[in-house]
């Protein structure tokens, strides 16, 4: 009774001035008899708190879970308890300590939406049958009432199921009953399962039941005749019905408010989803350590100038080629037909084809070479296979001594010849100049004879 003295009581002409605006579809904030206030969902820093904001109406939504025995009808299924808390701060009509009607009958509408149309599934939350199982506890307060308090608490309640997070326990020991509840730096704590969100949506009646309303307003609950409140989800499902006394509602009119409600139910819940997806990304992207970004720094390098030789001054270290060198290839000619007939020579011919191609150079790349000209790169100057030289007839009449000498000077001489020729590319010495020696000693040798 202190409490319905205490709670506001609008004039005469207050009454009759808001009736009469229900009459012209006109409502006290502006809205159309089926438009719900300006909705905003929030969530606090820990997982299972929640705070909606319905117009003025604001409620605050705190979930909490310990591990209890369970009831012994029920030894595989968790429970789920709503407690309200109405503080004189919302309304001066709410009185601190023992609840009153108003507080039992949000508590019990919420309940029953969310328990008995078995929303959240609670065998998921035993942990051994009939000894250890989770209890859940919605805890919602009333900070500021602005009208419509179950619809405001119904959402604070799913937000606050949606984003809380139970520790993983594991069950081990001898007897496998003992239960371990892990830290969550350690485990990362599990979600609830909720299959669907059941969503409250309560009507006011006006002039014997002709006039009705969508998501009332405090002065408009003061002048109301009666209220019905369905919780239905996004599917059309009727979860639960609540008419708390006052005048009576034709059936159409009922049939009417649950089709709007299955279709104010659906935006709501999308709402809800959106708003709980934002804040769990937030919230992963927060656990992700990330490095301090490291800031570049200027470091001066001299530039290098890099001096491009084309073909031309190519073709021209290949013409500017000493005499010397050019004259070996007409001394030599049973030598380098000697050298292209052995497999070894070919091999080296088929390579020298490959990098002929190669026009660039080392002096392309390399700032401290000056360049090498191509004469050095002669097949004239790769190492000489194992030969066989031809003796003419006279030197097939000497004794067997004599020729071996003679074939073993042949071959160190060319070798001699061949070392200079690699150590000095200006000036090496002929073949001819190399043979000179030998021939000289073969014709003191038969004149001796």
């Amino acid at each position: 009774m202190a409490m319905e003295h205490l709670r506001w009581r609008p004039t005469v002409n207050e009454r009759d001035f808001i009736e009469r605006a229900l009459q012209s579809d006109l409502r006290v904030d502006g809205r159309h008899s089926f438009d719900f206030r300006k909705l905003k969902v929030t969530f606090g820093r820990e997982d299972g708190s929640s705070e909606v904001q319905l117009g003025e109406t604001h409620v605050m939504g705190y979930v909490t879970a310990q591990l209890v025995q369970p009831y012994r009808d029920r030894p595989n299924e968790g429970t789920l308890a709503i407690f309200t808390e109405f503080s004189p701060m919302a309304d001066p009509a709410f009185e601190p300590g023992r609840p009153g009607e108003s507080a039992i009958e949000l508590g019990r509408v919420i309940d029953r939406g969310l328990r008995e149309s078995r929303a959240v599934d609670m065998e998921s939350l035993c942990v051994v049958a009939g000894k250890h199982v989770w209890s859940v506890r919605v805890d919602l307060h009333i900070l500021d009432n602005g009208g419509n308090l179950i619809d405001a608490a119904n959402i604070a309640a799913l937000a606050a199921l949606s984003t809380f997070r139970r520790p993983e326990c594991t069950v081990g020991g001898d007897d496998g009953q003992q239960v371990t509840v892990h830290d969550p730096e350690v485990r990362d704590p599990l979600p609830l399962t909720i299959h669907h969100m059941p969503i409250a949506v309560t009507f006011a009646y006006f002039g014997e039941g002709n006039i009705v309303v969508l998501d009332p307003t405090y002065k408009e609950e003061a002048v109301m005749g009666g209220r019905m409140t369905v919780t239905v989800n996004s599917n059309g499902d009727v979860c639960a019905i609540q008419k708390a006394g006052g005048e009576g509602v034709m059936s159409s009119v009922i049939m009417q408010c649950l089709r709007i409600a299955s279709v104010k139910a659906a935006d709501i819940t999308s709402k809800i989803k959106k708003a709980v997806d934002s804040y769990t990304t937030e919230k992963a992207l927060k656990k992700v350590k990330r490095l301090p970004t490291s800031v570049p720094q200027k470091i001066n390098v001299t530039d290098v100038i890099m001096e491009d030789k084309g073909d031309g001054e190519l073709e021209k270290q290949t013409v500017q080629m000493p005499s010397d060198v050019q004259q070996i290839s007409k001394g030599d000619e049973d030598h380098q037909s000697i050298k292209r007939n052995s497999p070894l020579t070919g091999d080296r011919i088929a390579k020298h084809k490959q990098t002929s191609t190669f026009i660039g150079g080392t002096s392309n790349w390399d700032p401290y070479c000056k360049g090498v000209s191509l004469s050095s790169l002669r097949l004239s100057d790769l190492p000489d296979p194992p030969t066989i030289v031809k003796m003419s007839s006279q030197e097939d009449a000497q004794p067997m001594t004599e020729s071996s000498n003679a074939e073993v000077n042949t071959s160190s001489a060319v070798a001699a010849g061949e070392s200079d020729e690699s150590q000095e590319v200006g000036s090496p010495k002929s073949l001819k100049d190399a043979i000179k020696p030998k021939h000289k000693r073969k014709k003191k040798k038969s004149d001796k004879s």
